[in-house]
C-alpha cells in the first residue's frame, strides 16, 4: 500500500523533490519558454503589424483608441510578457542569473497572460460564430509545451476551462440563436480538458522519469569520480591523484623544487593491532590518523599509499617538527599494542624525478629503521641507494637467475634427537649472482614478497628439490624428507598446491618425501583461501609443519583452528637459553603440547651439545642448527656423510 501511495503522489507532483529534480524541471521550462516566447513575440507583432496595416487600408484612424483598447492593450501585454520571458530564460541557460524564484514568477505571469489572451480573442471569436481556436491554442501552448505538476495543471486549465465555458454558456450561440452552449459543445468542451490534462500527466511523469534517470547517472558518476581520486576508507586522496597532482607540482614553473621533500609514514606494529582489537578498530585508527597528516600538512599533497601507509609530497622546512608531532599523536592513538610511527623522506635531486620512484625511494628509507625504536625519521642517502640499486636489480632479474640457475638451493640438516641421524632437509634458497656474488635469503626474500614475486622463487624451488630427488634416486644414492617454506603469497598468487602436484608427478616423488612449512604469521591474516589449501595439502598426503611458533601474538590460535604434522619451535626460545630461567619450562611445556596434540616437535637454532641434550631429555623430536651442519649445497653435504662427520637414519640408508 505504501508503494502505492508513493507512485501516486510522483505521478500527481505532490511527492518531495530533490534539489536535482527541481533545478531538472527548471530548466526544462526555461528552454522551452524560449521557443515559446520566440513564437508569441512574433505572432504579436505580427497581429499589431496586420491590425495597423487594416486600419490604414481601411482609414479608421479616427477609430484608433476603439482598436487601442480592444486589441492593442492585449497585443502589446502579451509581446512585454513574452521578451521578459525570452530574456530570463536567456539568461538562466547562459548562467547569467540562477533566480529561480523570479524565473518561476515570469513563467506563472507569462503563463496566464497567454490564457487570458486565448479566452478573450476566442469570446470574441465565439460571438461571431467563428471557433474558440485560440483559445484551445494557448492552452495547449502555455500547458503542455511548458511542464507543470499535474497539481496545478488541473488548477490552471481547471479554472480557465470552467472560466470560458460559463463565458460562452452565457453567449447567445449565433448557430443555434439560443443561450447557452448545445450539449455537443458541452461534451467537446469536456474531452478537450480531459485530453489536455493527460498531456499534462504525461509529460510532466516523463520528464521526472528523465530526471531522476539523469540524477542517479550523475550520482554513480559522481562517486566513481570521487572514488578515482579519494581512498575509499580514509576519505583522503589516492595514490592515483597524487600521481598526477605530483607532477604537475614537479614540473610548475614556480615551484621550489630544491626544497621538495617525499615523505612515507608507516604505523609499526599496526597489524597487532588489528589483530588484537579488530579490523573495526584498526580502520577507525587509520581514518583518524590521516586525517592528522591532512591537517598538519594542510598546504601539501597527501594521500594514502596502502594499508597503514601514506605519502607526502611538501616543503622541507617545518617538516621535521611535523613529523615530531605526528609521532606524538600516534602513541596517543595506542592501546595495550606498542604503536610506532616510522618515516622516510626522500630529497629529489632534479626535475626529472619519477612519483613512482619517489615514493619507492622514501619508503625503503622508511623500512630500513622499522624494528628500530630510537629512530623516527630516515632519510634516503648514498648507503640507503646501494641497497635500494640492489633491490631493483633483485626485483627486475629474478626471472633472469631462475632461467640461468643463479638460484641454488642449500640443504641444512633436521637430526633426529633419539639417535643424532638425519631424517630430514629443510632447503633453503640462495642467490649466486654474477654481480652480487652469494646472496642470502635475508637479502631477497622479503623483497621478492614487497613486490608479489615470492611465488616464481618457491615453484623453482620445488622444481630443484625434486630434481635432486630424481638425480639421487636414479643414480642409486639415498634422499631423505625434504621440507619447502611456502609463503602465505604463494596461496594467493598462484594454484601452489596444484603446482606442487604438477611437479612431482613429473619427477615421480613420492609425497612422503615432500614437506610443506608455512609460518606462523601467514595464518593471522584470516584468508580463507590458507586453510583450504592447508587442508587439501594433508588430504592429498603430505605434511604440512607450522614454521616459526611462538614468534607471533596468536600461538595457540593457530594450533586451535589448523592442524599440523610437525611444530617447529622458533629459534628465539633457544637464544636466550643460558641467560633466561624461564626458556627451559616453557620449551618443556611446548613440547608436551605438541605430543598432546599428536604433532611431531622440532626446535631450530640448535648450537651447543647442551642444548641439544636437554631437548633429548624432555622428548622434543627433532633438532636442527649450527651444531649439525650450516646450510650446504648438496654435493657438499654428501660429502660429510661419506666422512662420517653426519650419518642418515637408517630409515632412509641404502
Amino acid at each position: 500500500m505504501e508503494k502505492v501511495m508513493k507512485w501516486v503522489a510522483n505521478g500527481l507532483g505532490v511527492a518531495k523533490q530533490s534539489k536535482y529534480v527541481r533545478d531538472y524541471f527548471f530548466r526544462a521550462n526555461m528552454r522551452a519558454s524560449i521557443y515559446m516566447s520566440v513564437v508569441v513575440i512574433v505572432l504579436e507583432i505580427w497581429m499589431i503589424i496586420r491590425m495597423t496595416n487594416t486600419i490604414l487600408v481601411n482609414h479608421l484612424q479616427s477609430n484608433f483608441m476603439h482598436y487601442f483598447e480592444k486589441y492593442y492593450i492585449n497585443y502589446i501585454i502579451l509581446l512585454t510578457s513574452g521578451v521578459l520571458m525570452l530574456i530570463f530564460s536567456l539568461r538562466y541557460i547562459r548562467g547569467k542569473t540562477e533566480n529561480t524564484a523570479l524565473g518561476q514568477a515570469i513563467k506563472w505571469v507569462f503563463t496566464f497572460i497567454c490564457i487570458y489572451f486565448g479566452i478573450k480573442i476566442s469570446i470574441n471569436d465565439y460571438s461571431k460564430g467563428e471557433q474558440i481556436l485560440t483559445f484551445l491554442t494557448m492552452e495547449l501552448f502555455s500547458l503542455c509545451l511548458l511542464t507543470w505538476k499535474p497539481i496545478a495543471a488541473f488548477l490552471i486549465s481547471g479554472g480557465s476551462y470552467l472560466y470560458f465555458f460559463m463565458r460562452i454558456d452565457d453567449m447567445v450561440a449565433v448557430n443555434t440563436g439560443e443561450q447557452g452552449t448545445t450539449v455537443a459543445t458541452q461534451i467537446n468542451f469536456f474531452i478537450m480538458w480531459i485530453s489536455t490534462m493527460m498531456v499534462c500527466v504525461a509529460n510532466y511523469n516523463n520528464t521526472r522519469l528523465q530526471a531522476v534517470k539523469d540524477e542517479n547517472l550523475e550520482k554513480i558518476n559522481g562517486y566513481l569520480s570521487k572514488i578515482s581520486v579519494e581512498d575509499e576508507l580514509t576519505g583522503i586522496h589516492n595514490m592515483v591523484y597524487f600521481r598526477s597532482e605530483g607532477e604537475k607540482v614537479l614540473h610548475y614553473v614556480v615551484t621550489d623544487k630544491e626544497h621538495l621533500l617525499f615523505l612515507f609514514f608507516d604505523i609499526e606494529n599496526f597489524k597487532s593491532y588489528n589483530e588484537k582489537y579488530g579490523f573495526k578498530a584498526g580502520n577507525e585508527l587509520l581514518i583518524k590518523f590521516a586525517h592528522m597528516i591532512d591537517d598538519e600538512f594542510k598546504d601539501s599533497l597527501v594521500s594514502r599509499f596502502s594499508d597503514d601507509h601514506f605519502v607526502v609530497l611538501t616543503h622541507v622546512d617545518g617538516a621535521h617538527n611535523k613529523i615530531g608531532m605526528l609521532s606524538g599523536e600516534i602513541k596517543k592513538l595506542q592501546k595495550e599494542v606498542h604503536l610506532e610511527l616510522k618515516c622516510g623522506a626522500y630529497k629529489p635531486l632534479d626535475d626529472k624525478v619519477d612519483i613512482s620512484q619517489a615514493c619507492d625511494r622514501a619508503r625503503f628509507a622508511c623500512n630500513s629503521i622499522k624494528k628500530h625504536y630510537d629512530r623516527t625519521l630516515r632519510f634516503y642517502d648514498k648507503s640507503l641507494e646501494d641497497k635500494f640499486q640492489q633491490k631493483q636489480y633483485i626485483v627486475n632479474n629474478i626471472d633472469t637467475a631462475i632461467e640461468k640457475g643463479y638460484i641454488k638451493v642449500f640443504y641444512q640438516p633436521v637430526v633426529n634427537t633419539a639417535d643424532g641421524s638425519i631424517c630430514g632437509l629443510e632447503a633453503l634458497a640462495r642467490w649466486q649472482d654474477p654481480n652480487y656474488g652469494l646472496l642470502s635469503p635475508g637479502a631477497f626474500i622479503a623483497i621478492l614478497e614487497e613486490y608479489r614475486q615470492i611465488y616464481k622463487l618457491d615453484l623453482c624451488m620445488v622444481e630443484a628439490v625434486c630434481r635432486d630427488y630424481r638425480e639421487a634416486v636414479d643414480s642409486g644414492k639415498h634422499f631423505v624428507p625434504v621440507s619447502l617454506n611456502f609463503s602465505r603469497l604463494d596461496f594467493e598468487l598462484c594454484d601452489i598446491v596444484g603446482s606442487l602436484c604438477e611437479i612431482i608427478e613429473r619427477y615421480d616423488v613420492p609425497k612422503e618425501f615432500i614437506d610443506v612449512e608455512v609460518t606462523e604469521s601467514a595464518l593471522t591474516d584470516q584468508q580463507d583461501f590458507l586453510p583450504k589449501a592447508i587442508k587439501s595439502l594433508r588430504e592429498m598426503g603430505y605434511k604440512v609443519w607450522l614454521d616459526d611458533f611462538g614468534s607471533g601474538y596468536s600461538s595457540l590460535n593457530v594450533l586451535k583452528d589448523y592442524h599440523f604434522d610437525v611444530l617447529k619451535i622458533d629459534m628465539k626460545f633457544l637464544s636466550s637459553f643460558d641467560s633466561n630461567e624461564k626458556t627451559r619450562p616453557i620449551l618443556e611445556n611446548i613440547v608436551d603440547l605438541t605430543k598432546q596434540l599428536d604433532m611431531l616437535s622440532l626446535s631450530e637454532g640448535v648450537e651447543t651439545q647442551e642444548q641439544f641434550d636437554f631437548l633429548a631429555k624432555i622428548g622434543c623430536n627433532r633438532a636442527q642448527g649450527y651444531l649439525f651442519s650450516k646450510p650446504l649445497p648438496l654435493e657438499e653435504l654428501r660429502a660429510k656423510l661419506d666422512s662420517g662427520e653426519l650419518r642418515i637414519s637408517k630409515k632412509y640408508a641404502k
